[in-house]
């Protein structure tokens, strides 16, 4: 009886240790990486990683002068020397260590082995990324970040650069106007494209930039942010009569950057320009984002009138999209579909969007779409996103990367403060005061008494 009540004694805290581990790995993976995965992955790189980078055929041949003193001083046999490596760093969602290639390597060559190091330090994923000539950086990542999506604090953004999502590697996706100018975000109904849309809009409100909106679906995506947009058109007829307006604007700011360059031959170099960028702070207009939501709904139509109004309408997002860089203007189209059956000129435009990210779509033929002509490999990716994970997405760019990346979380009505307490950073633009769209003023909450008995809470 003694030694079962002694066992009893230990084996009672050892299994509320586990199964408090257990519950840590499945409910808070990033405290259970921190605790004990972190840990025993590190031991496990220490231990293993000469053997492990010599099955992977990581290793080279010892040199002369390392076979020599192997030789005079011990007897065993002279074995591949593996890649140099330097220190581990832990991260709250993984490890990153460097590697130093021997002559004759490349990064392909750790980049194919990545799956095979996943399994001998279990972790949940391997990257590899280049540093500098001879020097590429593992980024080992304990667990599926993208499960619950948690976006770092600390993401380096500045100007016009919102961190709107987190990447498969644990690291923010960064929407940077300034390097990918114009985008296409494909998705279906659910899949999370309106969340990703949120992110930017909340995101570029703090800062000094015009925000622009169409809208066609009547508003019902973009009117909640309406306090901070400088334009906003709810049906192809209003954006029929804004979108002249935005390219007569381009002109004129192409007019301004051709009266800077024509400037004395004494004025400095970096006084010259060719964008509004180069422009003094005092003279340079504020940068317009143009935000284009359900973009077929400007290429539909039922009568030859509105095959006129559409030929037009694309005529200028087309001319949007191949001047407006240089002229501060950036567009971000959105849709569920959009291909060569909307009709002429919808090939053209989706040419001129550099970034793309596609989310769950319902076939093939959409993830082609976005996808094909830059990544062909990330349609496969962009066509196996599970219904049960919005805002789940692959982004790519015109580079062939990609990397599935996801959105978190964000409430319309906290987005929808956010432009409220933003509202007073509307730059004026006087060829926009016509579209600026109709605000209401915050009406105060009733008050309504309590009921009389409490309801009981709903459980699980």
């Amino acid at each position: 009886m003694s030694d079962l009540a002694t066992l009893l004694e230990v084996g009672g805290p050892v299994a509320a240790l586990g199964g408090g581990t257990a519950y840590a790995r499945a409910n808070h993976p990033g405290l259970y990486w921190s605790a004990v995965g972190g840990p025993i992955s590190t031991v496990r790189l220490l231990s293993s990683y000469a053997s492990v980078m010599e099955a992977c055929g990581l290793t080279v041949a010892p040199s002369r002068l390392r076979v020599l003193a192997v030789k005079a001083t011990t007897r065993r046999e002279v074995r591949p020397v593996p890649t140099r490596r330097g220190i581990i760093r832990p991260t709250a969602t993984g490890l990153r260590l460097r590697l130093r290639l021997a002559p004759g390597q490349e990064p392909a060559d750790v980049a194919a082995s990545a799956e095979r190091l996943r399994h001998a330090w279990g972790v949940h994923a391997v990257y590899v990324s280049i540093v500098k000539p001879g020097v590429v950086e593992l980024r080992l990542v304990g667990f599926d970040v993208l499960r619950k999506v948690r976006i770092p604090r600390k993401t380096g953004g500045g100007f016009l650069q919102v961190p709107v999502a987190l990447r498969e590697d644990a690291m923010p996706f960064i929407r940077d106007y300034r390097s990918v100018p114009h985008q296409l975000t494909l998705g279906a109904t659910l899949s999370g494209k309106s969340m990703y849309l949120r992110h930017l809009v909340s995101g570029l409100a703090p800062q000094d930039v015009a925000l622009v909106g169409v809208d066609c679906k009547r508003g019902v995506e973009l009117a909640p942010f309406a306090s901070r947009l400088s334009a906003l058109a709810t049906d192809p007829d209003e954006a029929s009569e804004l979108l002249p307006v935005l390219v007569r604007e381009m002109e004129d700011r192409y007019d301004l950057i051709k009266a800077r360059q024509g400037i004395a031959p004494s004025t400095p170099d970096e006084e010259i320009t060719s964008d509004i960028w180069g422009l003094p702070e005092s003279e340079r207009p504020v940068p317009v984002v143009l935000f284009v939501d359900e973009v077929a709904e400007l290429f539909l139509t039922a009568t030859r009138k509105d095959e006129e109004r559409r030929d037009e309408m694309v005529t200028q997002l087309i001319r949007l999209a191949q001047l407006g860089r240089a002229a501060g203007i950036y567009l971000e189209v959105c849709g569920q579909r959009f291909g060569a059956e909307l009709g002429k000129g919808a090939t053209m435009l989706r040419a001129q969007l550099t970034g793309r990210v596609c989310h769950r779509v319902n076939d093939e033929a959409s993830a082609k779409m976005a996808l094909g002509d830059i990544a062909p490999e990330a349609v496969l990716a962009a066509c196996a996103i599970p219904a049960e994970r919005p805002g789940l997405a692959v982004a790519g760019d015109t580079s062939g990367g990609w990397s599935r990346i996801r959105t978190p979380y964000l409430s319309l009505g906290d987005a929808a403060d956010v432009c409220r307490e933003t509202a007073h950073l509307v730059p004026d633009l006087p060829a926009l005061k016509p579209f600026r769209p109709y605000v209401p003023a915050p009406s105060h909450p009733v008050e309504r008494p309590g009921p009389a008995v409490q309801p009981r809470p709903l459980t699980d």
